[in-house]
């Protein structure tokens, strides 16, 4: 299950050092709706080995500038701390797990 996070909880995620998979999207965003269900079916098929988290860009621009998020959807994978891979916009599902499972 990927669960909606906002800048606090993925701070207290980051100084854990958590394994993130962070997708960050919005409401009216097209393409992320596209990606909701993939993410969601790839939380189950890679679940222990990194939690999936969203973060709503228009509810925390915070994080958005801080990362340079200028296009949306946007996955980071967090290893540690630290930003381990990015991909922005829409890729099939099985592109999406390849860049996950490098980046974890």
């Amino acid at each position: 299950m990927v669960k909606a996070i906002d800048t606090a909880a993925f701070r207290a995620a980051m100084e854990e050092k958590k394994t993130l998979v962070v997708d960050f999207w919005a409401e009216w965003c097209g393409p992320c709706r596209m990606l909701a269900p993939v993410m969601e079916q790839l939380s189950d098929e890679l679940a222990g080995k990194a939690e999936f988290v969203k973060i709503d860009v228009d509810d925390n621009p915070d994080l958005a500038r801080e990362y340079s998020i200028m296009s949306i959807p946007c996955v980071m994978v967090f290893k540690g701390g630290a930003l381990a891979g990015k991909n922005v916009g829409f890729v099939p599902k099985s592109a999406m797990k390849d860049f996950i499972e490098q980046n974890i």
